[in-house]
């Protein structure tokens, strides 16, 4: 008993030696040194010309019986779509209708109802579409003009703003690498596109008579892109 007792304890410090081995590499690992790396953004801008027009046009009358008000404003909309149907180059929709009373002093007795419908003019066409507000203006009042690139103008100077700002960033992920003395590859990238042309729309007006074709300065859009990503510095 005494000589497998003995064997048993020599072997003892070993097993436990093999058994916590894992263990401890699991508790205590190896890391390498983590990879630095930067932030970095870069921008690009282009002007685009404003080649579209959309324009907001109303008619609105009061009235003491909604159904007479109803047949005048809808007689004075049908009016001015024959009227804007004969522009090809230029597209309509209506924008809605709302009809609402109107109170007396006391803002309890209706007393009388506004009637107020909206139309869309979007247009290509510049002159023509100067010349038909002016037109229309006879008879409709003017709530809005709003110039802007077309969706395929918008498109391509964008895609070419684009290339500008990721070669932008390409070069100053490179200096910042060149000065420290390292390589670099690019983690992620994300970019962004945005113009900064508000919209401005025009003041309100109804003429009694045609008007001469109104002056539209078409100008121009900024494209902006914006580009943002991580950048590894590597040996």
């Amino acid at each position: 008993m005494c000589r497998a007792a003995s064997r048993y304890l020599r072997f003892l410090p070993t097993a436990f030696v093999l058994a916590f081995a894992p263990l401890s590499a699991v508790a205590h690992p190896s890391a390498d040194p983590a990879v630095p790396t930067v932030e970095l953004s870069a921008e690009a801008s282009r002007p685009a010309p404003n080649d579209m027009a959309i324009a907001s046009a109303y008619f609105e009358a009061s009235g003491t019986d909604p159904a007479k008000l109803s047949e005048h404003v809808n007689g004075a909309v049908a009016s001015a779509l024959e009227r804007i149907r004969s522009y090809r180059d230029v597209k309509v929709q209506t924008a809605g209708t709302s009809t609402y009373p109107v109170y007396g002093k006391d803002g309890r007795r209706i007393e009388s109802w506004r009637m107020r419908s909206e139309l869309q003019l979007e247009s290509r066409n510049l002159p023509a579409l100067a010349e038909l507000l002016g037109k229309l203006q006879a008879n409709l009042a003017l709530s809005g003009l709003q110039m802007q690139p077309a969706p395929e103008t918008r498109k391509n100077v964008a895609d070419q703003v684009a290339t500008d700002a990721l070669r932008a960033f390409q070069v100053r992920a490179k200096t910042i690498a060149d000065t420290l003395g390292r390589a670099y590859r690019i983690r992620h990238l994300s970019v962004g596109y945005g113009d900064g042309q508000p919209i401005r729309p025009m003041k309100a007006m109804a003429m009694r008579a045609e008007a001469a074709p109104m002056p539209i300065e078409a100008g121009e859009t900024e494209i902006v892109v914006t580009v943002h990503g991580t950048v590894e510095l590597t040996d």
